[in-house]
């Protein structure tokens, strides 16, 4: 673990900026931290080529004190119009490698520590991927759960772009990263809280709003589904849905900080592209673990 220290800055975070969109990419060129000791937590889904992701982290890492990278499916796409072509596990390192020549702290790197307003923290960015076990009701395995997804016309993009190499299948994959993750979670200090960093949500409860709920499948794993009160989190930051709003879930603050795709925040109330704050906690007249803004999304294909 990194020892930081502490400054009067925020932890602020953001997820899903999609830069390959014109208008998103206009965004990320408005980002600014709000004092010159601002941590950004990344949530990923930054985009779907390397040069986009190179481009967006490296504007954010020249602005924020630190950036702190997880990776989201999109990113690990390993898409037609991409020059690198590298697929699953090659890619991810590969992206990892990006982070480390602009000076961003990803999930293979040691956690740091939030010594700020709100602190202390253990910074934790995840990278677990999915197993398929949010299953539809009335599913009982994976089969089942993809070929009714079919069935509805609901899959997920990364049954096509997403490569698991060289792992035989992307909850094999997940299962990986979830042990070697949980084992370096475990020898975090007891009496430090966490902030866990995800493109996914620890729990399925967050997918509960989704208009499609058989796209939870792509949303993660029961294998954590109680490392928020395991590893002592603060707060958990999660992105993917495109539901951008605050929850509770067992004691436990739920941020998810999508920006999304522009089709969806042109009509959410307020303006878009604003960081989340972590720590310290906003303090809000209803704050009662209820969602900010848009209600039900129609949980597409992310």
């Amino acid at each position: 673990m990194q020892s930081t220290a502490g400054g009067p800055g925020n932890l602020l975070a953001i997820s899903d900026l999609h830069i390959g969109y014109a208008e998103n990419r206009a965004l990320v060129e408005k980002m600014r931290p709000e004092s010159d000791d601002d941590w950004l937590l990344v949530a990923g889904d930054v985009a779907e080529t390397v040069a986009d992701i190179r481009w967006a982290l490296g504007r954010l890492a020249e602005r924020f004190r630190k950036v702190i990278w997880a990776p989201g499916n999109h990113e690990l796409w390993t898409h037609p119009r991409d020059e690198v072509q590298l697929r699953g596990v090659e890619r991810y390192e590969h992206l990892v490698g990006v982070c480390r020549e602009l000076g961003v702290t990803t999930p293979e790197d040691p956690y740091p520590r939030w010594d700020g307003p709100g602190g202390p923290a253990v910074v934790a960015p995840l990278f677990l991927l999915y197993d398929y076990s949010f299953l539809p009701p009335g599913c009982a395995t994976k089969d089942e759960g993809l070929a009714y997804a079919r069935s509805t016309g609901i899959v997920c993009t990364d049954e096509t772009l997403l490569h698991p190499d060289p792992y035989p299948s992307l909850d094999a994959w997940c299962r990986a990263r979830v042990a070697e993750t949980e084992r370096r979670l475990a020898e975090l200090p007891d009496d430090l809280p966490t902030v866990l960093v995800g493109h996914y949500p620890l729990d399925r409860h967050p997918t509960d709003i989704l208009r499609y709920p058989e796209f939870a499948m792509w949303c993660g794993t029961r294998l954590t589904a109680d490392w928020h009160r395991r590893f002592r989190a603060e707060v958990m930051v999660y992105g993917h849905l495109h539901i951008p709003r605050t929850t509770r879930h067992e004691g436990v603050r739920f941020e998810e900080v999508s920006v999304g795709y522009p089709r969806e925040w042109r009509v959410r109330p307020g303006p878009p592209g604003v960081l989340r704050r972590i720590l310290p906690m906003e303090v809000k007249a209803d704050d009662g673990g209820t969602a900010s803004g848009v209600g039900r999304d129609r949980g597409g294909l992310r």
